[in-house]
């Protein structure tokens, strides 16, 4: 049955939202806040069931104790903003299609078993909001359940933890097409309410690892295993006459990773970080020898003009760098134990002051970390090998100073006080 009020249904969508409008049996919207995930899923689901008066769909959540707390408001929010609401019937606990058996009902997966769960199996379709909340049992509960032909699940979650269930469940499966994934955040969202900017700008500032987390989907890394949690932050500055520096310092690249470059300044005991090499192209990996310079000179303004720290493991790229367009290159110093002292030569200013701009270097602060037993979750004395290639190039600029400190045994002292 088709209702002919469909044929004046017209749904306005932001572009990140195309790939969702194709049939999938797994759709899923994952990102930061006001990105406009729920409302899309809310639109798509009016949609279908003024299309189908025959059309029925859950909305669920992992734990709801009230409908207070469901998509109801939204979807009601969205039939009348539609125009549709003379096709509905609203009651308390559910929504009913005129003209037809169309029913939405609003359900918490913790309250469903083995046996309850078998009442949505004529379902056409269910939506799992805040499905980063969701246990792998109720996964395993709900996708055998909603197995009617052209039936679809959707998914929409603002990222925690990299082994969430619904994480695990959308994994590798970019080439399915069972399955379909966007990820969208406030500035992909053509309605973003003025508000919500000023608040992002605002949590951009005071908390970058928060901002990155809520604002643009981000996994809430923050832990005891971070190096740098508690040390670092955002701002934005402008260094002045009376500040130490410039300190420059280069990472090579290798074949998957990328070329690094920096330049910090110190400060009444504060490190700036001014610029990195952040590259959203990618150019960086895999970069030609040749255009390194050039390449560098166009991230880091005027890089040429100061001393830059390189990686020494590379003598024959320093020589032919000095050579071409970086006269002022030379090799860093190493010794056994010098990654360790300059983590914590690195730790004793008051504060690590990252710009704004310096997005790759701000994603490493909130990534680079120490090793965890995967047994017992003890944090190892051991570095992870990953998600540093900005911080080595630090040590190597501040390499000097480190070995300094080092011959002064202010390290030693150190780690014999912890």
């Amino acid at each position: 049955m088709v209702d002919l009020a469909a044929e004046e249904l017209t749904l306005i969508t932001p572009q990140w939202a195309e790939p969702l409008f194709a049939p999938a049996m797994y759709k899923g919207a994952k990102g930061g806040r006001s990105g406009g995930k729920s409302h899309l899923f809310a639109e798509m689901l009016v949609e279908n069931i003024v299309i189908n008066p025959d059309y029925q769909f859950v909305c669920i959540r992992e734990i709801q104790k009230s409908l207070k707390y469901s998509a109801k408001k939204l979807v009601e929010s969205k039939i009348r903003a539609m125009g549709y609401i003379s096709l509905f019937k609203i009651t308390d606990t559910e929504i009913r299609r005129i003209g037809g058996q169309g029913l939405i009902i609003f359900q918490g997966m913790q309250d469903h078993t083995a046996d309850s769960i078998k009442s949505l199996e004529g379902f056409d379709g269910a939506w799992f909001e805040e499905a980063q909340n969701a246990s792998a049992r109720s996964l395993e509960l709900l996708i055998p359940t909603i197995r009617k032909e052209g039936s679809e699940i959707w998914f929409s979650w603002n990222p925690d933890q990299r082994n969430d269930a619904v994480e695990n469940h959308f994994r590798g499966t970019e080439s399915d097409p069972d399955f379909v994934l966007v990820t969208v955040n406030y500035l992909d969202n053509p309605w973003r309410p003025a508000k919500s900017i000023k608040q992002a700008d605002a949590q951009k500032l005071k908390d970058y690892e928060r901002f990155v987390h809520i604002w643009l989907g981000g996994y809430n890394t923050k832990s005891a295993a971070q190096i740098f949690a508690g040390y670092w932050e955002s701002g934005e500055f402008e260094p002045a006459d009376d500040w130490e520096g410039p300190y420059q310092g280069l990472d090579f690249g290798f074949a998957n990773d990328p070329t690094c470059g920096v330049r910090a300044w110190i400060h009444k005991n504060k490190l700036y970080v001014e610029y990195d090499s952040h590259d959203d192209d990618e150019q960086d990996i895999g970069l030609e020898l040749d255009d390194t310079a050039d390449w560098l000179d166009d991230k880091i303004p005027g890089v040429a003009a100061y001393a830059l720290k390189a990686d020494n493991a590379r003598p024959e790229s320093i020589s032919y760098l000095r050579r071409h367009g970086l006269p002022k290159i030379e090799a860093c110093t190493k010794w056994p134990g010098s990654v360790e002292d300059g983590l914590e030569y690195l730790k004793t200013f008051d504060a690590i002051v990252i710009h704004v701009r310096c997005r790759s270097m701000l994603e490493e602060a909130r990534l680079y970390c120490y090793k965890v037993d995967k047994r017992s979750g003890e944090i190892l004395p051991a570095i992870q090998d990953d998600h540093n290639h900005r911080w080595d190039a630090l040590r190597y600029a501040l390499g000097p100073m480190i070995k300094q400190q080092r011959q002064a045994g202010v390290f030693v002292k150190k780690k014999h006080r912890n």
